[in-house]
């Protein structure tokens, strides 16, 4: 049989290689991804869009921030689109920054009998610790294209210095 085969073009079936048994974790991921996503934590599936589909600002994520530590201020950056100046809360203590933001848009269509109306909202508080007491009265800030830029000088300058890994 064979040879008729070869005769025909057609190449002769090779025996597949044995598949690696997943890890113990791929087997977890696996299991968490069938029950949480479509097993007994949903029995009953409705033709409404989940929460995930609805756009909301900032879906449920704080803002990113970074913290530079320099010799002797502090500089805080955080990451907040769609939010106006003045829809900003900050306040700053000795060793934190607390930062508050909402947002709201709605948005309106009327076209003869047609009507359509969209509305969302949504807010954040977000305390950032800071590596350095800091002098919270000489606080300075900047907002441009979404990033909160904050200045804030030590109350003691830190002394940088190296250590030498043995």
């Amino acid at each position: 049989m064979a040879k008729e085969e070869k005769k025909a073009g057609k190449q002769p079936l090779k025996a597949a290689e044995p598949e690696q048994a997943p890890s113990p974790f791929e087997q977890m991921d696996r299991f968490f991804d069938h029950y949480f996503s479509r097993g007994w934590m949903h029995p009953l599936r409705w033709s409404r869009p989940s929460w995930g589909d609805l756009p909301v600002p900032f879906e449920g994520k704080m803002p990113r921030v970074d913290v530079v530590d320099r010799e002797d201020e502090i500089i805080v950056k955080a990451e907040v689109p769609g939010v106006d100046k003045k829809d900003l809360d900050i306040s700053v203590s000795e060793n934190t920054v607390s930062i508050k933001g909402s947002t709201s848009h709605e948005e309106k269509e009327e076209k003869g009998d047609y009507y359509r109306c969209e509305m969302s909202s949504g807010s954040f508080s977000r305390l950032v610790p800071l590596p350095a007491d800091v002098d919270a009265d000489k606080a300075s800030s900047k907002f441009k294209d979404g990033i909160l830029e904050l200045t804030l000088p030590k109350v003691k300058k830190t002394k940088r210095h190296t250590v030498k890994v043995d």
